[in-house]
C-alpha cells in the first residue's frame, strides 16, 4: 500500500489540497449528486471519460469520503466500472475495494489527523473501525 501512499502525497502536493472534490476536478473527474436510494456512490467511464457517482441523500463528511474513495477507483482502477458502494462494502475482502478505502483514508487523513484522534475522524466520516483497526497504522 506504500504506492497508494506514495501517490495521494504526488497529488496533494501537486494540486495543493487534500479535497476530494477538487482533485477530481482538476482531473477532469465529473461529479454528480444523485438520488442513488441507499447506495452511497460509485464510479464509472463512459468513452473515457470518468465520473463519481455520490448519494445527495448522505451527510457531507459521508460525501466527502465517497467522494475520496470514488476517486481511489478512478485513480488506481481507471477501466474498472466498479461495483456500486454500499456500507457493506466498507468490510469487502476485493483488492479494488481495499485499495479504494486505503487511498479514501489517505487523502483524508493528511488533513485531518494532526487536529483530531484516529477515532473522531472515524466517526466524523462514518467510516467504520474495522478498516480503522485493519489500515490506520498505516496512515497515522
Amino acid at each position: 500500500m506504500e504506492y497508494i501512499t506514495k501517490l495521494v502525497k504526488d497529488l496533494t502536493e501537486k494540486f495543493e489540497t487534500t479535497d476530494p472534490f477538487k482533485i477530481a476536478s482538476e482531473l477532469g473527474i465529473a461529479v454528480f449528486f444523485e438520488d442513488l436510494g441507499t447506495t452511497l456512490g460509485y464510479y464509472n467511464s463512459h468513452f473515457r471519460i470518468k465520473i463519481i457517482h455520490i448519494n445527495e441523500n448522505i451527510n457531507e463528511y459521508s460525501k466527502e469520503f465517497v467522494c475520496a474513495h470514488e476517486l481511489g477507483h478512478a485513480i488506481l482502477h481507471p477501466d474498472a466500472n466498479t461495483p456500486f458502494l454500499k456500507k457493506q462494502t466498507l468490510f469487502s475482502n476485493e483488492k479494488i475495494e481495499l485499495e479504494a478505502n486505503f487511498w479514501a483514508m489517505s487523502l483524508l487523513f493528511l488533513s485531518v489527523n494532526e487536529c483530531v484522534t484516529k477515532e473522531e475522524a472515524i466517526e466524523q466520516y462514518g467510516i467504520p473501525m474495522e478498516l480503522l483497526t485493519s489500515h490506520a497504522h498505516k496512515i497515522f
